[in-house]
């Protein structure tokens, strides 16, 4: 098992104003390449970063490959991942898509993870006028022809559903070949079986158990094996899950350096997917962490109201069990105590289990919330020195057990895992 960073870019505004300092995203951004410089000197070898539109508070990320290109020259080692490069067209048209990654994989010396996906939120999709029964039409179709462009020469044209393009030669061409891997974002299990289907890494975003893992792990292989139909040059059979991270020398430090973190996390994303109160935010006008921070603890990991209730199922304040929704129990999951908010031995436990279920990669959220630098720099030093080491000496044990999956598809792999 392999471990990641994965990062939105939180900045919760101040609880006592309006807006933020005028410092507020300069800051913000440094520390995270102060982050990552530190995570790929102490073993994380992966980091995904996210793209989003206009979700502020939430996410401050919408340029990623500026953001991953930096990082590029900040580390040695790390994988950059996009988690992900939005791909319906009205997002990124397909052939821009193409020239960024490629030029990333370039200045980089190859070490692009080319994650893709859809959203879902409606502020995103209400500002590019996408709808929402087309959206994941519009992924395959962009991503199908994203990867041509990757590894045509010239790429030969088409007159899609969704675009369209005459032939042209696409360049640059990026430096892995066929292209960089694959991944899709997968917040429900058939996602997953999906990615598998097409030959792509999965991107679980659903905070799954390891029992869940282990299951998924099991069905994506053989489908892997037996009805794969790659949608690039190669596959990348692998699958990822998130694990908010806070990880200090006593349970009760880190639950109160990394609780509120993870509840704002929930909360936030439960804020802006919800089409009930994401379609009713006003932009530049409202405090989500002033509204979070009011909340009871125990209705800190989703908005209430009668369409929550109703899209969901249940009532977030009443809720003592897991929701039976993938998506509603995502959020209840990010926001408990969870595997990863703990000592050193208590996160080495929890990962143990995660290996066991042969899980490829497990990616912390360690920047959410209104945590400080100074904890997330602690938290991923101390895993990184602390946690890590034990993981990758045992990862050869891992890949032996990939190679007797795979086998009869290992010609058209071409994966980092």
């Amino acid at each position: 098992m392999k471990f990641g960073l994965f990062y939105e870019h939180q900045l919760p505004k101040p609880r006592d104003g309006d807006q933020w300092d005028e410092d507020a995203e300069h800051k913000l951004l440094k520390n995270a390449l102060d982050q990552l410089e530190l995570a790929d000197t102490v073993g994380f070898e992966y980091v995904f970063e996210v793209e989003h539109h206009f979700l502020e508070e939430y996410s401050h990320s919408s340029a990623p490959e500026v953001f991953l290109a930096a990082v590029s020259q900040r580390t040695k080692k790390m994988r950059l991942g996009h988690g992900i490069a939005l791909m319906p067209p009205r997002y990124n048209h397909p052939a821009r898509v193409a020239e960024r990654i490629a030029t990333l994989d370039l200045i980089s010396d190859g070490r692009v993870e080319f994650g893709t996906g859809e959203s879902g939120s409606v502020m995103e999709m209400d500002g590019f006028g996408i709808r929402r029964e087309e959206k994941k039409r519009m992924w395959e179709e962009a991503t199908r022809e994203c990867v041509k462009m990757m590894t045509e020469t010239p790429y030969s044209g088409t007159e899609g559903e969704y675009f369209g393009m005459p032939a042209r030669n696409v360049v640059p061409k990026p430096l892995q070949k066929p292209h960089p891997p694959l991944w899709v974002a997968a917040s429900r299990r058939e996602t997953t079986m999906v990615a598998a289907r097409l030959g792509m890494g999965s991107l679980g975003f659903a905070f799954e158990t390891p029992d869940e893992a282990k299951e998924r792990v099991e069905d994506y292989y053989e489908l892997v094996r037996e009805e794969c139909t790659p949608i690039g040059k190669a596959i990348n059979p692998a699958l990822a899950i998130l694990s908010i991270l806070s990880c200090f020398d006593s349970d009760e430090e880190a639950i109160a350096k990394g609780a509120e973190g993870a509840q704002f996390f929930a909360y936030s994303l439960g804020y802006y997917y919800n089409p009930f109160t994401g379609g009713s935010h006003r932009p530049g006008k409202m405090n989500i962490y002033k509204q979070f921070i009011e909340k009871p603890e125990e209705e800190r990991w989703g908005p209430l109201g009668e369409g929550f209730r109703s899209f969901g199922g249940f009532q977030a304040g009443a809720q003592k069990e897991e929701p039976e929704d993938e998506v509603t129990r995502a959020l209840w999951r990010a926001a408990q105590r969870g595997g990863c908010i703990g000592t050193p031995e208590f996160v080495r436990e929890t990962l143990t289990k995660y290996e066991d279920s042969h899980l490829d990669l497990m990616i912390f959220v360690a920047q959410c919330g209104a945590r400080t630098h100074e904890d997330i720099m602690d938290s991923i030093y101390r895993v990184g020195t602390k946690v890590l080491p034990e993981f990758n000496e045992r990862h050869e044990k891992h890949q032996r057990w990939r190679a007797k999956q795979l086998e009869g598809v290992e010609h058209l792999i071409n994966s980092s895992i």
